[in-house]
């Protein structure tokens, strides 16, 4: 396919290149050309005049198992939320409320702009979550929520058959077209430190991304100290599960040792604004921790936790949480569309495909409808795109050069029939969990 991108505001979101006014030429999924008036040679003709060209945002902390669970979790915070809600949801999926769980959630996602993303499953369905992702095509690093140590819900399994069950899922989906494994335990509390090493093992004897929450919730740290006697970063580098193949989801609460770990270590920090704040976890001193040399991407956490899983709205919270904590400026917006994006892409490993707007890489693609009311007056469009911008300004996203969302439409997405599935699928959950 060669397609020419005519008359757009290009916003590389590379390090090296400005906004720009240039054409933006894909041959074969792949960005060949960018410059000013290129001439078509043969391309289809994309018009993008008053339109923002970006690249398609990069979530690193996603729950899409959990979707369905929208509306069902509210007014706890992280260990109540799990304990009494999301864990008894969790064990109540079959395959087919999960796969439909990831699709509606993938389908937010594209709708929102995201292209990529990782994933955190549960216990169970991981397969499933990957066949959603197929699908519709998205770029997607997913991997099981492993849990070894007991909980009430009965969302736990012996080391042995968590690892087995991941290595297996590993050797199906790993690199498979846009597809990824992490190894993803779900944090310290729910798994023993075998199980935890082992994934180290596993995840590297695969170039597997390991994947897991850390530091979110005061009782949390509390339950790790007491359970390990260290802080839970220090923990977590005591089993070697640091490094820039680990994401760490939150990382809110960290004494200054742990985000001298983080820094030299390179570890990926997810940071999850709105999930932070609607669980009342905490804010992460964000700017202190790009200044120490700390790694930081954006996801949206869960749907019940957030409650949605568009990029924008993680942008806008990102910077107006650390306006009112540290004081305005402290987290520019250009620094905060970085994380959305190359950040996200450099944390997954994405970044010689994704992330930025530059020849050679694949041709994912956000085009923003400058001329949509809620973003006209100020001509700064990072600006614009971090605190006014939603979803509803979206025009169209591309993966590979191939449009998956036009004018608010997913390709492959029947909107009232899949609806309606997804609105029964919701209440068998619900009513399995707690008949």
């Amino acid at each position: 396919m060669h397609l020419l991108f005519q008359g757009g505001l290009l916003l590389p979101c590379s390090d090296q290149v400005a906004v720009q006014a240039a054409d933006l030429r894909v041959r074969g999924g792949e960005i060949v050309e960018i410059g000013p008036r290129l001439q078509p040679d043969g391309a289809e003709i994309v018009d993008a005049h008053r339109k923002w060209i970006l690249p398609g945002f990069v979530q690193t902390h996603i729950h899409l198992c959990q979707t369905l669970f929208r509306g069902m979790a509210e007014d706890r915070a992280l260990l109540p939320w799990l304990r009494e809600r999301i864990w008894p949801l969790e064990a109540a999926h079959t395959p087919e409320t999960a796969f439909l769980s990831a699709r509606v959630g993938a389908v937010e996602l594209l709708l929102g702009g995201t292209t990529s993303f990782m994933d955190m499953g549960s216990l169970n369905h991981t397969d499933a979550i990957f066949e959603a992702c197929k699908a519709l095509g998205v770029r997607a690093t997913v991997g099981r929520s492993m849990m070894d140590r007991e909980n009430p819900a009965g969302l736990h399994a012996s080391r042995e058959a968590n690892l087995r069950g991941a290595c297996d899922e590993a050797d199906r989906w790993h690199k498979q077209g846009r597809l990824r494994y992490a190894f993803a335990p779900r944090f310290v509390p729910s798994c023993s430190e075998g199980l935890l090493m082992e994934c180290v093992d596993e995840a590297r004897s695969r170039a597997a991304m390991l994947h897991t929450h850390a530091s979110e919730n005061e009782a949390e740290l509390e339950l790790v100290k007491e359970m390990t006697g260290l802080d839970n970063v220090c923990y977590l580098e005591k089993l070697g599960l640091v490094g820039p193949d680990v994401g760490l989801a939150h990382c809110i609460h960290l004494s200054e040792a742990e985000i001298e770990i983080l820094a030299k270590s390179k570890t990926r920090l997810l940071h999850c604004p709105s999930s932070n704040m609607k669980l009342g976890s905490g804010i992460a001193r964000i700017p202190e921790l790009l200044e120490r040399g700390v790694h930081v991407s954006l996801g949206a956490d869960g749907a019940p936790c957030n409650n949605r899983l568009d990029a924008f709205s993680e942008m806008r919270h990102a910077g107006l949480v650390q306006n009112l904590r540290a004081g305005p400026g402290q987290l520019p917006a250009a620094s905060i569309l970085r994380m959305a994006t190359l950040s996200g892409a450099e944390a997954l490993g994405l970044d010689d495909e994704a992330g930025s707007l530059e020849v050679g890489k694949r041709a994912d693609l956000v085009l923003v409808d400058a001329d949509a009311p809620g973003l006209l007056g100020s001509r700064d469009p990072i600006q614009q795109l971090v605190y006014a911008a939603g979803p509803e300004h979206v025009d169209s996203v591309y993966i590979d050069g191939e449009r998956v969302v036009h004018k608010g439409q997913v390709a492959g997405w029947d909107g009232p029939a899949e609806a309606q599935r997804v609105l029964t699928a919701a209440d068998e959950v619900a009513a399995r969990a707690f008949a």
